[in-house]
């Protein structure tokens, strides 16, 4: 099991960055158009380095739905790979069986 404060403050960040999404979509836009001027782009890219850090997607860190556990996440399933095998065995998560060749 995580630390209580590690799982608490990624669900922190999650929030801030669907705070912060639409902002920065909107600074991104003017960045990446080719029509900006160049005082347009300097001036959205610093505002968007005013942005608090944690609005960046890329801070937020995927953790089992179980757990909290960091490493070994399965997208598909949401948990890491050590729930996933528990749950998997024990017949909780539908349509996975174990293969047999």
């Amino acid at each position: 099991m995580a630390k209580i404060s590690k799982i608490v403050k990624n669900e922190k960040r999650k929030k801030k960055v669907t705070q912060f999404s639409e902002r920065r979509a909107a600074l991104k836009k003017i960045i990446n158009n080719p029509a900006s001027t160049p005082e347009q782009v300097d001036e959205a890219v610093m505002k968007l380095q005013k942005l608090p850090r944690d609005a960046s997607p890329v801070r937020v860190r995927n953790r089992c739905s179980q757990t909290g556990r960091p490493r070994g996440f399965l997208r598909k399933f949401g948990m890491s790979r050590v729930s996933f095998r528990e749950l998997s065995l024990e017949g909780q998560i539908p349509g996975v069986v174990k293969s047999s060749w």
